[in-house]
């Protein structure tokens, strides 16, 4: 039986700041769905673990958990997450942290997906990269950190929760043969 991959990003979990960012060009909240921390994490949980089964993989593409007590938070609750996770490195990850705890079954910089037609980054990559040299073949950028900004023109798909209804997408909806 083949196991389901999920791909998500910046979750930015038990980051209560992050509920005060405005975007930039409308002054508007990046995250209005949510009045605290606790109800922005359960809501994440619950809507990764309603689609992600527990032998599925996921590919989180950076910028997992922020604020105080990191690691105890992650000990606390990153077991309550179905799956066997991956991480795409981000700028804000501790990876110290993260490879002291065994959170993630893998870490990396990017991954490859070939035979999907994409590549996973946290950060956007240039279009010179978004070619398979050994197919001969395009490929799409999924990354993260832009946030509820938009992805540029081309080949891109910004997986940033702001995105993705807070909710994992499955990796039949984002490949391209």
């Amino acid at each position: 039986m083949t196991k389901n991959i999920w791909v998500t990003s910046d979750t930015h979990f038990n980051h209560a700041n992050i509920l005060n960012f405005k975007d930039s060009t409308t002054g508007l909240p990046v995250r209005p769905e949510f009045s605290s921390v606790e109800e922005m994490n359960e809501t994440m949980i619950e809507r990764w673990n309603s689609v992600v089964n527990h032998g599925d993989k996921v590919y989180h593409l950076g910028d997992v958990v922020m604020g105080p007590d990191q690691e105890s938070w992650m000990k606390s609750n990153w077991p309550r997450l179905h799956g066997r996770k991956n991480l795409i490195t981000g700028n804000h990850d501790d990876l110290k942290m993260m490879a002291r705890g065994g959170f993630f079954s893998n870490v990396v910089e990017s991954r490859d997906l070939r035979d999907f037609g994409l590549l996973l980054t946290h950060r956007v990559v240039h279009e010179s990269n978004l070619w398979d040299y050994t197919s001969n073949r395009p490929m799409w950028n999924l990354h993260g950190h832009i946030h509820q900004n938009p992805s540029p023109e081309g080949r891109y798909r910004n997986m940033c929760v702001e995105h993705t209804n807070y909710t994992p997408v499955n990796i039949e909806e984002l490949r391209i043969y």
